[in-house]
This record gives structure tokens, sequence and C-alpha cells, in this order.
């Protein structure tokens, strides 16, 4: 049975008995004015953080997710665009499209505003998505792409791009792990399947977003998740995993590379009200600026001794410059 094949029998008992305990999320439920998750979902919630964002939600954009689990996220996607057809689910496993569809009528009981027609769902999977070219705003998967391997991955990022309109967000939220993992953690079909042993060093997990082409990458969050130790799992050594939440925009690829936003931030502190440096970035005395990686890194080179540079927080939370 291939590592896929394995996946789609996890997450089918899932959906027939919900498992609580399977992906526990590090994000609380969301609180929204006139917004009550029905208990089931929270149930089903098999994610390891969050991909709703207020910050990519206005205007009422289309918005697809993938992987569709009790259907938590897709209502609070919902939330925001509140039209036919404005957010589209995907998932491989038919139980577990059908347990969401079962999910929304106690959404729509709970919720004045919910109706069940906001959200289509699709039989489908990551790698063939049965969705239009340049047709989405914003694009989501939880806890999913960890799970692929590496020609997989690739493919499905490639799918990602596809259906996201010019400037679109690909929002994902993923176990990751900066520790090298044995074969045999790399290879248990399982363990893969549960979100463990698949996930990637950080770099590694944005170079596959850059690689396809998304010119800009923001990590808003980097939080505790999982432990694999001896006694459990098979390895000699603790294994620390980490969740974090990485948003993707298909942005243009810039000559000069890709503008990754890490949480850095460079701070004037020289004796003018404020430092440009010719190329976009005007720095206010005193005044924290967000900026990428690579603009970092060309401030340094300046040679200046009246910037500070703080290093990577792993929370970016806007603005700033590229």
């Amino acid at each position: 049975m291939s590592y896929l094949n394995a996946t789609e029998e996890l997450y089918r008992d899932a959906a027939l008995v919900p498992d609580v305990g399977l992906c526990c999320t590090t994000n609380p439920v969301w609180e929204l004015p006139g917004l009550k998750i029905p208990k089931i979902m929270q149930e089903m919630n098999y994610g390891c953080g969050s991909t709703v964002h207020a910050r990519d939600l206005g205007n009422s954009p289309r918005t697809l997710y993938v992987g569709v689990g009790g259907g938590m996220e897709l209502l609070q996607f919902a939330y925001f665009s509140r039209q036919k057809g404005g957010v589209v689910g995907v998932d491989v496993v038919p139980e577990m499209l059908e347990a969401s569809r079962k999910n929304f009528k106690i959404a729509e009981d709970e919720n004045d505003w919910f109706k069940s027609e906001f959200v289509e769902l699709y039989k489908g999977d990551a790698l063939h998505l049965p969705v239009e070219d340049n047709s989405i705003d914003v694009a989501a998967q939880n806890c999913l792409f960890n799970i692929f391997k590496e020609e997989d991955l690739k493919k499905a990022i490639e799918e990602m791009y596809r259906v996201l309109k010019p400037h679109g967000r690909l929002v994902m939220s993923d176990p990751t792990c900066e520790q090298e993992m044995n074969d045999t953690l790399r290879n248990d079909d399982r363990l893969r399947a549960l979100c463990l042993s698949g996930s990637l060093p950080i770099n590694k997990y944005v170079k596959a977003l850059t690689d396809v082409g998304f010119g800009t990458i923001e990590i808003r969050a980097r939080k505790p998740y999982r432990i694999l130790d001896p006694k459990h799992y098979p390895t000699e050594e603790l294994i620390y995993i980490e969740s974090i939440e990485v948003a993707a925009i298909k942005d243009p690829m810039p000559e000069d590379g890709p503008c990754i936003f890490t949480g850095k931030a460079a701070i004037y502190y020289g004796e003018d009200r404020q430092f440009d440096d010719g190329n976009g970035h005007v720095l206010v005395q005193n005044q924290p600026l967000a900026v990428c990686d690579k603009t970092a890194q060309a401030l340094k080179d300046l040679g200046r001794d009246d910037i500070y540079f703080s290093e990577s927080t792993f929370h970016y939370d806007g603005g700033g410059c590229c």
C-alpha cells in the first residue's frame, strides 16, 4: 500500500468516527461575531494551525480549501465571503466529503447567516485539482502538504499555483522539523499520514514554494507541535517538530530572487530624520521597518553603523518593504 493510500485509509476512518486527538491544532478556535462552530467540526479539526486570516479575506474572495476535514475552516472562510460557491472544498476521501456535508447542515442550524450553498464540495486530490486556471483568490491547505514526498509535493504546489489568480495567496499550515529524520521514520507510511515523519526543514519547505514561482513568501507563525521520542518511535534521539503558518503569494518573481519574510526588522538610528538607500527602502529614524531577508542582507552590505537588524522571529505580521 502506497503512502497516499495509507493517508486515504486513515482519514476515511477519521471521517466515519471522529478522532479528536488525530491532529491537534495549536490555535484556538476562531471567535467572531455571529460565528458558531459546531462541536462535531471542532472534533474533526484535523489540522496543525490555522489558514484563516482576516487580512487575506477582504472583498469576498473566492477561496479554495484542499483536504476538507470536518469543514471547520471552510465554514470560517464562508464567514468572510457569504456567497453561493464562494468557497470550494476538495477532498479525495468520499466519506470526508459526506461528513462535511452533514456538518454544514448543523452549521446552518447554528448560524443564521450561513447557507450550505456557500460551499461547493468536489471529489479530487491535490495533485489534480478539479478547478480552472487563474480562478481562485485564496487557496489553503492545513497539515496536508507535509504528507507528500518530493515529486508529489512539487506537483501539489504547481496545482495551487495554477488555479490562483495573479497576486493570489496560498495559505498553509504544516509541521516542520529542522532535525534529520532517519529512513525508517521517513518511509513509515502511517507516520507520514499522521503528519509526523514527512516534516521538512523550513528552508526546504520555502524553496519548494519559490521553485514553482511564488515571488513572495510570508512566514507568519512558528509554534511547538510534536515530539518523536525513542520510547514510542523508531528513533535514537528526541525529535522536535514545529508547525508553521505560511503565505505564498503569486507575485512575479523579482530578478534578484524571491522576497521571503521571516520576521526580520531594520531600525535606523542615525542623525538624519530618515535614511533612503536609493532602492525604494526608506527607514525613518528609530522606527522598526519589517524587511524581507533579501533586503536585510542588502542593507547590511552597505556597511553602515547606524542600522540595527533583528534576527528572524518567524512571525511576520505584514507591512514593511522588500
